[in-house]
């Protein structure tokens, strides 16, 4: 039986994720695309190629696996793990992704990443990530973060 088109789409997303080729991930994306997950919060269009581009950029010893793809005409989903060692910290981290995806024109418009920012949080950060990463404070301080770094490889 032959493969959705849009399924095929998000494994050629993680296939280039798994190679750091930012531009080829980018490419699966619509020009107006969202993106959205709990440590960048929602970002639109350039800023969400960007992020990729910064991500792979980087990345010193990322692994990317993924799997359980599927999708239809309108929507898609991914499971996907990543195992790497976070910078600011020096801590190996194993972040496990749920992944949810619109489609538009052959094109991602839509991508949503889902995963527990505690959990993550405990391990990027050590005790107090594992203390305090499910409070507000902490987790806008996560999200400041990402969008200090990514406004900083922008302006490069």
């Amino acid at each position: 039986m032959a493969r959705h088109s849009n399924e095929l789409l998000i494994e050629k997303f993680y296939k280039n994720f798994q190679k750091l080729n930012a531009e080829e991930m980018v490419d699966c994306y619509h020009p107006d695309i969202h993106f959205s997950d709990p440590a960048f919060g929602d970002l639109q269009g350039k800023d969400a190629g960007d992020m990729w581009r910064m991500l792979c950029g980087n990345a010193k010893d990322l692994r990317i696996l993924f799997d359980r793809v599927s999708a239809g005409d309108r929507d898609g989903s991914a499971h996907w793990e990543a195992h790497y060692t976070f910078s600011q910290t020096g801590r190996k981290v194993h972040n496990i992704i749920e992944a949810r995806f619109v489609f538009q024109d052959g094109y991602i418009i839509r991508h949503a990443d889902a995963f527990d920012i505690w959990r993550w949080s405990g391990m990027a950060l050590g005790i107090k990530g594992s203390l305090l990463g499910w409070t507000p404070l902490v987790k806008n301080a996560i999200r400041g973060n990402a969008l200090k770094a990514l406004r900083k490889f922008q302006e490069r």
